[in-house]
């Protein structure tokens, strides 16, 4: 029986195989190799006992609202007979059962028409899925298609109105780091990992000139080509049909790194504890990269889409509830202290000691009706009177 080389060994075979690795392949290799990579080896990442939450894993108001939206994208596409979200990197399924669980429960004319495809490229996590959502996957309601890396694995055909949602997707992309020494590659010296500067692509300057800053001395600037890549993909699976496109992450705008803010982002998560070391525990620890928006808004329009202007999600979210006082939250509280822990779960959702206005939400679309798009609740916030949380005060 062949013992399987760990995660190192792998790195270090492929750099005495071809030569130095660029930073985005390292990345690529801790995150995401079958055996060992960091979202396929476990599925125990998530909430308060592995290395970050989402926020499915503050309170399922997240999913529920974001159901209350998938309703009225639904309506805003003429309420089809069929329509597909699409979920990239749904992670554990918390996300997707709220949804669906509550799509269910309070929009069924909506529910009727949907289906749920769950995109997961860990095997780990795909496993999960099939636990976390096996009412809806034998209802036919949700599916979890084979693991792929790139491009989408649609449920139903392409000329079919279609969301698809990102949350937390696009921040774990591998990413190429440059410096005034050229572009980071990985390179090996007496058995050990060691960095080295090669020049870059061309396409990689081009990006900074459009989308970011260059870096100045003792700086490194992430440039997120494969997030564009995705884009076009995301576009080019479903140039038939209707679109919608909400990314929901962390990440920043081209002006922000023009004031200085946001200018290398790259860190490492392991047990709630942030290290800027990504080289500490290869396939232990998770690597992630604030999101160009930017970068991303311009690729959907590049691709035909309409964008909506960057939100926080606190905005998102706030515009989402405000017309019934956030109702889904607190639906199923019987006593007075049931609503006053969810008020708070809710507060860290929205507000910017929380993940409000640390998360930023990108909404594009094509083949809808842009006066439609406009009016979603989602990005109506600030249009009517303004107001606080319920049981916040």
């Amino acid at each position: 029986m062949s013992v399987q080389p760990s995660l190192r060994e792998q790195i270090e075979h492929e750099i005495l195989e071809g030569g130095p690795i660029p930073f985005s392949r390292y990345m690529e290799i801790c995150l995401y190799d079958p055996t060992h990579g960091y979202y396929s080896a476990h599925d125990e990442q998530f909430g308060k006992a592995g290395d970050f939450y989402t926020s499915s894993d503050v309170h399922a108001v997240f999913g529920r609202l974001l159901a209350r939206q998938f309703d009225q994208i639904w309506q805003a596409f003429d309420r089809p007979p069929e329509i597909e979200i699409l979920e990239l990197g749904p992670g554990r399924g918390l996300f997707a059962r709220d949804v669906l669980d509550w799509s269910k429960k309070k929009f069924p004319d909506f529910f009727a028409a949907l289906t749920y495809t769950a995109q997961e490229s860990s095997p780990a996590l795909r496993a999960r899925l099939q636990t976390t959502l096996r009412e809806h996957l034998d209802a036919g309601r949700a599916k979890v298609p084979e693991g792929r890396r790139n491009g989408l694995s649609r449920a139903l055909p392409p000329e079919t109105p279609i969301i698809v949602f990102a949350n937390e997707f696009f921040d774990a992309l591998p990413v190429e780091i440059l410096s005034t020494a050229g572009k980071l590659h990985l390179a090996l010296e007496n058995h050990r990992l060691h960095e080295t500067w090669l020049p870059p692509l061309a396409e990689e300057l081009e990006f900074l000139d459009r989308y970011g800053v260059h870096p100045e001395a003792g700086e490194r600037i992430e440039v997120p080509i494969v997030a564009q890549d995705w884009v076009r993909q995301i576009a080019r699976a479903t140039e038939h049909g209707s679109l919608v496109v909400i990314v929901i992450d962390y990440g920043y705008t081209r002006n922000q790194q023009l004031a200085g803010r946001h200018r290398g982002t790259l860190m490492a998560y392991r047990q709630h504890s942030a290290s800027p070391d990504p080289y500490q525990a290869p396939g232990k620890q998770d690597l992630t990269a604030h999101v160009n928006f930017t970068a991303l808004a311009a690729a959907c329009e590049q691709e035909g889409m309409q964008v909506e202007k960057l939100l926080t999600q606190s905005q998102f979210l706030m515009g989402i509830g405000e017309n019934n006082q956030f109702a889904d939250a607190f639906e199923d509280c019987r006593l007075p202290q049931e609503r006053a822990k969810v008020a708070l779960q809710l507060k860290h959702l929205v507000t910017p000691v929380g993940m409000g206005e640390t998360f930023q939400v990108l909404v594009a679309s094509r083949g809808i009706d842009s006066k439609k798009t406009a009016g979603l609740s989602g990005l109506s916030f600030g249009k009517s009177s303004q107001f606080s949380v319920p049981g916040s005060q």
